[in-house]
């Protein structure tokens, strides 16, 4: 198959381990340009992608995060918020989190989209990512929204996932991708 974009889809892993090499500039507004450029209910792009790359600002972040976890009645979330080397971005350089207005339906959709759309982007550039989800869960946490609206979130946005950013620790493989059976039904 020579079709570069069918490629990049069945060449995309989530990565868990990163080096500590910083994300490129240049890699990075790619990566968000093609966020923005997916598409959305009605066009309307009510969506808002906060890039964060200072290390210090992400700790911060985890730390609120557990702290938020720990309060949970969930008993594997407060593991993780009780665990010290807990670390929801898995220490990757880059950590961008995708927010939308929460009254439009299609606001989880829309970020969905440009999430995939960053994913994607990402491997073509030779940058990997995880989707992040515990942003999501938390962000109504007191502690965690007054954090990140100063990070510039907007302040009537729900977070709908995170994208982390970084390059891969080569030591270790990537997962085979085993796809299930049954999963596809054409209907004439």
């Amino acid at each position: 198959m020579n079709n570069i974009i069918l490629q990049t889809i069945k060449k995309r892993r989530s990565t868990r381990v990163y080096t500590q090499q910083p994300l490129g500039e240049t890699e990075l507004k790619q990566i968000l340009e093609a966020g923005v450029y997916a598409p959305s209910g009605m066009n309307y792009q009510t969506w808002h992608f906060t890039a964060i790359i200072s290390g210090e600002k992400l700790h911060k972040l985890n730390e609120l995060i557990r702290k938020a976890f720990a309060k949970s009645e969930e008993k594997k979330l407060q593991e993780r918020g009780n665990n010290p080397d807990y670390c929801c971005y898995y220490h990757a350089p880059a950590l961008v989190i995708v927010s939308n207005e929460p009254t439009q339906w299609w606001a989880p959709m829309d970020c969905a989209c440009a999430i995939e759309n960053m994913f994607l982007a990402a491997t073509s550039l030779g940058v990997a990512s995880c989707w992040i989800n515990q942003l999501g869960q938390t962000c109504d946490d007191e502690e965690v929204r007054n954090y990140i609206t100063s990070l510039g979130i907007p302040a009537n946005h729900k977070v709908y996932g995170c994208v982390a950013l970084g390059y891969a620790d080569e030591t270790v493989s990537p997962k085979e991708k085993i796809l299930k059976d049954d999963t596809i039904n054409i209907v004439r």
